[in-house]
């Protein structure tokens, strides 16, 4: 999601950072939760959500260390050279990649955020196509027949929106509308865990596969992670952003973990991918389904400025190879390959089996790398080359090391699943 609040010309408040923050990780991956914790246990599936949380959490400080370093050092270099200080740099995460490992740095870091993001938005139609499937029934409508007969139309046209100042109020509405979701299923649980206990057999832990699930679609639900740099940036008073960042992580995460355990206690092994799939066909839960679909529906194209961003960068500089660029030429061109790029994400995600095992295999893989393996690399690049101590260095490699590992399993997971 998008920044929800905008801070003042002097600075966000903490208060509003806090909106910034929840709003950045908050998305439609909270609504899978219960089907995770449902395949690894109710306990198994706490832990593993605070485990995420704590592991997102260190590894946002170590990015925000790494950007101070970086700082201090520029800022010792212009003075050493010009005898005053230089203005306060904001790195982006591109910035930091490349000011770590040059070039190649860069394009690898940017690369692994369009792929997050691609695996974001591929979400969001696999979640839209399965709840209008599941409220339009007796139309015998199919997930994939929604996502390629009313998505593609729509967010082609959507597409030749291109200010995201257009598009930012939908944002708040897609929140608006996962937080009446997000109601309507505790109401739903509520009533069922008064009027019947826990559903079925509640299973305190799973088998390690389950739990290793469970952790990948955790992570997948801390999106937002590259927006750490921007959201501390916007803070007016940055000294206090990282007690902040630990209060709304602590929140956020007490919240996944109550909300996943609930849907799971009440659905047992009948709770879906989805755990708005469970709601009884009534006109209320099917009137919720509906405006949030259609606010993911609205908010699309804010989630795809980042992929449209990078793809026209590249497209501009093959036209002007060519002697192509400028006037209708480079805008068909452009607007041509926002039209592709859609399509395509479109035909994908009508090939995703489950709303679930996807969330969860992007989540352990691109979003491990994202969050975990990158910041380790930097930090041990930046600080650790500045004499941090032994134990830091440790902590750095063990982190590095089990992104790595988790990734790995993910991408085996998903190709021994295929043979």
């Amino acid at each position: 999601m998008a920044p929800l609040l905008e801070g003042r010309r002097s600075g966000a408040t903490p208060a509003q950072t806090i909106g910034n923050i929840v709003v950045s990780i908050v998305g439609t991956g909270v609504l899978g939760l219960p089907y995770a914790f449902r395949r690894a246990g109710w306990l198994a599936g706490a832990l593993a959500v605070a485990g995420a949380g704590a592991a997102t959490f260190y590894c946002m400080l170590l990015l925000l260390e790494c950007r101070d370093k970086l700082r201090e050092q520029e800022e010792a270099e212009v003075e050493e050279q010009h005898g005053h200080q230089s203005r306060c740099c904001n790195h982006t995460y591109g910035d930091l990649g490349e000011k770590c490992f040059g070039r190649a740095g860069r394009y690898f870091t940017e690369a692994t955020i369009i792929l997050s993001q691609t695996g974001g938005t591929v979400a969001y139609l696999v979640f839209i196509g399965q709840n209008v499937s599941s409220v339009f029934t007796d139309a015998g409508l199919s997930p994939s027949t929604v996502v390629l007969a009313l998505l593609v139309p729509i967010q082609a046209a959507l597409s030749f929106i291109h200010s995201l100042s257009s598009l930012a109020h939908f944002s708040i509405l897609a929140d608006a509308c996962t937080v009446l979701a997000v109601a309507t299923v505790v109401k739903q649980d509520a009533e069922l865990l008064a009027t019947r206990g826990a559903a079925g057999r509640a299973a305190v832990a799973a088998d390690p596969r389950g739990v290793a699930f469970a952790a990948g679609f955790a992570v997948f639900c801390f999106e937002g992670f590259c927006m750490t740099l921007a959201l501390e940036a916007s803070m007016s008073d940055r000294t206090r952003f990282r007690a902040v960042l630990s209060h709304a992580i602590a929140g956020v995460t007490a919240v996944y973990a109550c909300f996943g355990a609930a849907g799971y206690l009440a659905y047992g092994d009948a709770t879906m991918d989805i755990v708005t799939l469970n709601l009884p066909n009534t006109w209320s839960t099917a009137a919720v389904k509906v405006a949030m679909c259609v606010a993911l529906a609205l908010t699309f194209p804010v989630m795809m400025h980042p992929i449209h961003e990078i793809v026209e960068a590249r497209l501009l500089a093959w036209l002007r190879k060519q002697h192509a660029a400028g006037g209708v030429v480079e805008r068909a061109a452009l607007q041509a390959s926002r039209v592709a790029v859609v399509a395509a994400l479109c035909a994908v995600a009508c090939f995703v089996p489950a709303f679930g095992a996807f969330a969860s295999f992007v989540g352990s893989t691109v979003c491990a790398l994202l969050s975990f393996v990158l910041p380790a690399l930097f930090h041990l690049r930046v600080v650790g080359a500045a004499g941090a101590s032994a134990a830091r260095r440790g902590v750095d490699w063990g982190i590095l090391g089990f992104g790595l590992a988790f990734a790995a399993h993910g991408m085996y997971t998903v190709v021994a699943r295929r043979h």
